[in-house]
């Protein structure tokens, strides 16, 4: 394997300036984002039977629980989803093995609130409540918003077993309460932070609750079952690995017209993919095309023991 030519880093120990390789659109950040005009499509394939699951799920105004192998376009789905019907920006909540309901709804920070109260000893007012509280992205999306907001609940099946069981009553009811404020003494409208940004809304007794059910989209990579109960309350979605011409359409609204440098990977990551059994992900098809049409000069053995490495390879 050689990267002469091409490499930035030589390996020599020896200090050099290097003109940084151009990122792919997909992996720019800050200032050098690929913008994205509110009017242009999102660059999403979807299947015929998998639009109608959506639909689906959006006419009973329930969550989509999303399956599939990884790089399939899961939690991409719920972007599509967002730019396509005017929803503003996804409001995500990832999820891991310590992850509560509470980190969803809401968080208050009772520690930093005493601690600024006996700072302020001798003064009448205590500190403000509500700034010290802030709704997650579950919180955030059950307010009562005029068009429904978008949620990603990623990778839910990472989270603690009981999670599945406690999201029932808050999608059932749409609604739920903050003891924190309903507490407080008399009618009550207290300002929060919602997730995302510093603006605030008006929380009133302690209870926030939606006007139309948020578009939630779950994602799950199978790595567990969830229990009846909540499948029940779900409209399930299992995304297959793209066909052919999927793959094609892909790679063309991610990196433009297919050369015959893009159409020769497509082959070869459909026989890697389909015929020897590697697990690859669609992903990793953008990035060896994006390699070899930026002239990067790497041998396709290289490409092969590097970017469409099997994701289940020992050491991988």
């Amino acid at each position: 394997m050689t990267t002469e030519g091409w490499g930035v880093f030589r390996g020599g120990g020896e200090p050099h300036d290097v003109t940084w390789p151009e990122p792919p659109p997909w992996r720019r950040f800050g200032d050098r984002a690929v913008p994205e005009p509110a009017e242009e499509p999102f660059p999403y394939v979807i299947a015929d039977g998998d639009r109608d699951v959506v639909n689906t799920a959006l006419h009973l105004h329930r969550p989509l629980l999303v399956t599939g192998k990884p790089g399939t376009g899961k939690s991409t789905l719920a972007r599509a989803v967002a730019r396509e019907l005017r929803l503003g920006e996804v409001l995500h909540w990832p999820v891991n093995s310590r992850t509560t309901l509470a980190d969803g709804l809401y968080r208050y920070d009772a520690v930093g609130r005493l601690r600024d109260a006996s700072m302020q000893r001798g003064e009448d007012a205590e500190p403000d409540i509500g700034d010290y509280l802030r709704l997650g992205a579950l919180g955030t999306a059950l307010l009562p918003h005029d068009k429904p907001r978008v949620l990603l609940i990623d990778e839910l099946d990472k989270g603690d077993v009981d999670l599945p069981n406690d999201l029932l009553t808050v999608f059932e009811e749409g609604s739920y309460e903050i003891p924190e404020l309903s507490r407080l003494k008399g009618s009550t409208e207290v300002p929060v932070r919602v997730t995302g940004s510093d603006e605030k809304v008006t929380v009133t007794d302690g209870t926030v609750g939606c006007r139309t059910f948020p578009v939630v989209v779950i994602t799950s990579n199978g790595e567990r079952e969830f229990p009846p109960a909540f499948l029940r309350r779900c409209v399930r979605l299992d995304i297959k690995q793209p066909s052919e011409e999927q793959l094609r359409e892909i790679v063309a609204m991610h990196l433009g017209a297919l050369t015959p440098e893009a159409e020769r990977l497509i082959t070869e990551f459909l026989d890697l993919r389909d015929n020897r059994a590697l697990e690859l992900a669609t992903d990793q098809l953008l990035n060896a095309v994006h390699l070899r049409s930026t002239g990067v000069a790497m041998s396709y053995e290289t490409l092969h023991e590097t970017v469409l490495r099997s994701l289940d390879e020992v050491g991988a």
